[in-house]
């Protein structure tokens, strides 16, 4: 009866930690939706820091219709950004580099950048803990 009773609380633990929390997955290198990701945001950040600009990708979540990227942008090839020819220029003293992190929406099949920062101090996205998928930023959110 004990053995019983404690392998249905741990059956009923199992079920509700994966109800509450959903996994994320990275997509694969070369993938299609990596791509589109990535092109979701190119514009927004080339932007900021003028074209060409490609991805180093440091972490790449999606979840459901939701994505979180930090990415270290470059020149195509590997090349440095030079901040002081970009529009940031007048605040380089302030930022922590060029990372960048943004929150991705797919609607109707596309992805859109819907937030970001480049070279942020701060954890800024935490003010989306909220309205993102459970478990998509599990590290960093308390949900």
């Amino acid at each position: 009866m004990f053995g019983r009773l404690i392998g249905s609380a741990l059956l009923f633990a199992v079920m509700a930690t994966t109800a509450c929390a959903q996994a994320w997955y990275e997509p694969a290198r070369g993938s299609k939706e990596r791509r589109d990701l990535m092109d979701a945001m190119r514009p927004v950040i080339e932007a900021k820091l003028n074209p060409p600009v490609e991805f180093v990708v440091h972490d790449l979540r999606v979840l459901g219709n939701w994505a979180f990227a930090q990415v270290y942008p470059q020149r195509p090839g590997g090349g440095r950004i030079d901040i002081r020819r970009t529009m940031l220029r007048d605040s380089a003293e302030h930022l922590d580099g060029l990372r960048t992190e943004a929150i991705l929406q797919r609607r109707n099949g596309r992805w859109y950048t819907v937030d970001h920062a480049i070279g942020a101090t701060d954890v800024w996205f935490l003010t989306w803990c909220d309205r993102l998928p459970r478990g998509l930023l599990e590290d960093y959110c308390n949900h």
